[in-house]
């Protein structure tokens, strides 16, 4: 919600109050601001122009030349393209040396041969977005009033002088989407009157009922429906005021029908539809819900085809507008339009939504009707737009409003005593405050027996129970004055759990193996989600997502990492490693009935190099070791060395010769290996290392007791051996059968050394291993030691048939 300062401060008198200090006290009392902007911001030396003559440039056949009272003695030659440039306008001009949108810093010069002293101005290089710009300005300059005097600062008649108020507003505050609304939280924050200058609607001796009659099939889809109309409207544009007024908040002046409702639905968050009274093709207005298969087209010319979950107006017979959503393009307003039917409405919330949702179309009017609207002001709303619109448009409001359905909303009475406000809140607060706070927000209160009885005005719909109350007590109150306490209770849990904890060191291994944590969206495309499965798994799709890309609940957390580093390689950030605990979705039943399965998951995704180029050394790229060694790190940290083993695996993202299942047992629980480089190429990145594991698997098995012992006092014995083998055979089937046959003395088993190539026969690898032998209690002998041996190398002929070198 934009909301423009100098609007605001016609309805509440905050003009002591910087609107800089005013968002931050907004933002303390629960409506978040996004950000201020003041239109004229960098912007210098720009004026209001008086074009006294035009000629074609001689030398151009889409070229002007023409002199310019600037506010100076004598007139100022610019040479301009714009296409509806002519003499006898009011202009925006840059004088030389100004500064434009874009930080462009204007000079004078020459175009073809002619001295331009400056340049005349577009909006868009005000820095106007094109989406706001008035259609006839589109292409060319903006034409100021021609009131404009030639000299001033052009600002302050585009009224740029003003400053934008972006506010976020949560679905529970949707009071807050109006300038009304607004204008009354910030008269409660500085305890201050709201005053709403009342608008005198005169009409005429005709009634409205001759001329339109108006009907609701099913009072709960529109509980509210009432048309006015209003004859001999002339259309045409808008007066300055109101165009600079829609722009400054983000909504195109079209024409001067259609800015009123325009401004409505921003003043008082009520939409308004207005329809061309004589395309109606009758002189009846029924509301109903839309029958199946009926073909309706938009304002936006595309064609629907409807269903009764739709609420839609009808001339009686066919549909004219999507109830809440959009108009038809039969009977929208044009300049041919000489009577206006002007609807103010309540819908069904939840039809509204899904109506703007099935149809993918969202607006400023759906969004309101869907949170919800000031029950209180509906007919009000009509009837300031209609005094609006017989004033700007020069027409006559025949008597009376013609209506289907009404509400007659009251006030909701909500009670609480001083002890709960207190209790609940943990402050001393008297009587005396906590009716000043509800007096500032406009709330009759009633104390009797201890109990105040609140009053809450339709306009806050979102108050209904006692802890309501409380947080608009809070609010006001404020919360930075609210007192810190701690909890306290038998309830309080001032430890971690077992799993807390366990995360938390395997945050501390992996940072500590220079890897730095990373957070992915949960939600990506069927595609990426279907990649790097430990699992078979259907997919999850989001029902209505927004956007393919965020369609699908991942089954990996690898995708998301390697978008995470080629978002990074973009922008000349090579040596990336990242880590992400998260969770992913698995899903063996179906989808549209059931929750998928939730499985904890920790991944490492690494790119570039792993040590850089230093004084002291050349840079390290990464390789499969340095990434099985981050993996090692952690499995050791965890203490789950003995119970975890390396395998080769083959996946079809993963490199086919460098990638490693990582087995828990008998049971795979992750892999770690080089992305396939077709795979890399997609993501945008020359090479990448990853590994992902189940660590729920991980930390819900049972390790090993941590048993310390001593630094024997008796020498280890070290003895290499080196081998001819099959190149099928792996490192992990030879270590296995080299440590049961070496028996209980063998304390370290390291591989030094693989050979494939010149002298060794084909289809053979040479690989060397460095045992170490120790005995705690006593030293060993060379006979002990050669038995061990033996036996080692008797096992290895044996089961690979092994050469020993």
């Amino acid at each position: 919600m934009l909301v423009s300062y100098k609007w605001l401060n016609e309805y509440v008198d905050v003009k002591d109050v910087a609107p800089k200090d005013l968002a931050d006290r907004l933002s303390l009392t629960g409506i978040e601001v996004e950000g201020l902007e003041s239109p004229e911001a960098g912007l210098k030396k720009i004026v209001v122009g008086d074009v006294k003559e035009c000629i074609p440039h001689p030398d151009s056949d889409h070229l002007s030349i023409c002199q310019v009272n600037v506010g100076e003695e004598e007139l100022s030659q610019i040479v301009c393209g714009a296409p509806n440039i002519k003499a006898g306008v009011k202009v925006i001009v840059a004088l030389p040396g100004s500064r434009i949108a874009g930080n462009v810093k204007i000079k004078k010069g020459k175009m073809r041969g002619q001295v331009s002293n400056g340049m005349i101005c577009s909006l868009q290089e005000l820095g106007y977005s094109d989406s706001v710009i008035p259609k006839e300005y589109s292409e060319g300059i903006y034409y100021l009033p021609q009131d404009a005097i030639a000299g001033e600062p052009v600002f302050p008649y585009l009224e740029m002088d003003d400053t934008i108020i972006d506010l976020s507003i949560t679905p529970n505050r949707a009071d807050a989407l109006s300038i009304r609304g607004v204008a009354h939280e910030v008269a409660a924050i500085y305890n201050k009157k709201v005053n709403f200058p009342p608008v005198e609607l005169k009409e005429a001796e005709k009634k409205a009922s001759d001329k339109i009659s108006v009907s609701v099939t099913d009072e709960k889809d529109a509980p509210h429906y009432e048309i006015r109309i209003i004859e001999d409207v002339k259309i045409g544009p808008s007066p300055q005021w109101l165009q600079n007024r829609l722009m400054n908040e983000g909504i195109r002046p079209i024409s001067n029908v259609v800015d009123v409702t325009n401004y409505i639905l921003l003043l008082f968050g009520q939409p308004l539809h207005a329809f061309d009274y004589d395309k109606l093709g009758s002189k009846e207005i029924l509301v109903r819900r839309a029958k199946d298969n009926e073909h309706f087209t938009t304002l936006d010319s595309v064609e629907r085809i409807l269903n009764p979950e739709n609420i839609v107006i009808t001339n009686g017979d066919i549909p004219v507008a999507l109830a809440g959503v959009m108009g038809g393009l039969d009977s929208e307003i044009s300049d041919e339009t000489t009577t206006v039917a002007l609807e103010m409405a309540m819908f069904d919330q939840t039809l509204v939504r899904r109506t703007s949702q099935s149809y993918n179309l969202r607006s400023e009017s759906s969004m309101r009707f869907e949170k919800g609207i000031n029950q209180g002001e509906i007919s009000l709303a009509g009837e300031v737009a209609a005094a609006m619109i017989a004033e700007l448009a020069g027409g006559k409001v025949l008597q009376g409003s013609v209506k289907g359905s009404e509400v007659h909303p009251k006030n909701v009475e909500v009670s609480t005593t001083l002890e709960n406000v207190n209790h609940f809140l943990g402050t001393k607060l008297t009587q005396d405050q906590i009716n000043a706070i509800f007096e500032a927000l406009g709330f009759e209160t009633k104390v009797s027996k201890d109990i105040t009885t609140v009053s809450v005005p339709p306009r806050r719909w979102d108050i209904r129970i006692e802890a309501d109350l409380m947080e608009e007590i809070a609010r006001i109150y404020g919360y930075n004055n609210l007192p810190s306490t701690l909890p306290e209770g038998q309830t309080v849990a001032g430890f971690l759990t077992d799993a807390q904890k366990s995360v938390r060191k395997v945050r501390s291994l992996l940072e500590g193996a220079g890897l730095s944590e990373a957070i992915s969206y949960a939600l990506t495309t069927e595609e990426k989600a279907q990649q790097f499965l430990l699992n078979e798994s259907k997919v999850t799709r989001v029902a209505w997502p927004m956007s393919e890309e965020r369609s699908t609940m991942r089954l990996n957390l690898i995708s998301g990492l390697l978008e995470d580093l080629s978002y990074n390689v973009a922008r000349k950030n090579n040596d990336v490693a990242f880590y992400e605990i998260g969770h992913v979705f698995y899903q063996n039943n179906d989808p549209k009935k059931d929750l998928p399965i939730e499985q904890n998951h920790v991944a490492l995704a690494v790119t570039g190099n792993v040590v850089g180029k230093s004084w002291a050394g050349k840079a390290e790229a990464c390789d499969y070791f340095a990434i099985k060694g981050m993996v090692e790190e952690l499995v050791e940290g965890l203490g789950l060395a003995e119970e975890i083993s390396y395998q080769a695996l083959q996946m079809p993202e993963m490199h086919p010769g460098q990638t490693a299942g990582i087995y828990l047992g008998e049971e795979l629980i992750g892999f770690v290996g080089q992305v396939h480089p077709k795979t890399a190429a997609s993501y945008e990145l020359k090479s990448a290392f990853v590994a992902e594991l189940n660590l729920e698997a991980m930390l819900t098995q049972e390790r090993s007791p941590l048993i310390f012992e001593a630094v024997s006092k008796y020498p280890a014995v070290s003895r290499d051996i080196a081998m001819l083998v099959e190149e099928t055979s792996t490192n992990a089937e030879i270590a296995e059968i080299i440590r049961k046959s070496a028996g209980k003395f063998l304390t370290k088993l390291q591989v030094f050394d693989v050979y494939q190539g010149e002298n060794i026969e084909a289809g053979k690898k040479s690989m060397a291993y460095n045992l170490t032998f120790a005995n705690p209690e006593a030293t060993l002998t060379d006979e002990e030691i050669n038995r061990m041996m033996s036996k080692v190398i008797k096992n290895l002929e044996e089961k690979f048939q092994a050469v020993i070198r």
